[in-house]
């Protein structure tokens, strides 16, 4: 194995890719085949709907102050996040751009130039 790879960084970027690489191929998998299946067979408003329970739990946990319980929750969030936008044909790489671009920017600065757009 590539010591590489074993730098945290890669290993994040691999598992953001592994992942949109599974959310790809259960686009088209039959929806007894698996929970995202079934999930992007319901359409969007199912994963709107899983989207905004996990936001009230990862809001739970945070108000609960038990900080394993938010990771958890905030990873559950993100997954549906990312269910999403393979939904509309996106992925995280496109997330990760748009926070480059906004990297250093203030974020009275980044709100202002959203007017201007």
């Amino acid at each position: 194995m590539n010591p590489d790879n074993l730098h945290p960084d890669n290993m994040h970027q691999d598992i953001l890719q592994r992942l949109t690489e599974t959310l790809e191929a259960r686009k088209q998998a039959s929806p007894e085949s698996s929970y995202v299946a079934k999930l992007f067979s319901k359409g969007e408003d199912a994963i709107l709907k899983k989207i905004g329970e996990e936001a009230t739990e990862v809001i739970l946990a945070s108000k609960a102050g038990d900080k394993t319980h938010l990771v958890y929750e905030t990873a559950d969030l993100w997954f549906h996040c990312m269910v999403l936008l393979a939904q509309h044909g996106l992925n995280s790489d496109d997330v990760l751009n748009e926070l480059a671009r906004r990297e250093g920017l203030s974020g009275i600065a980044e709100k202002e130039s959203r007017k201007r757009d």
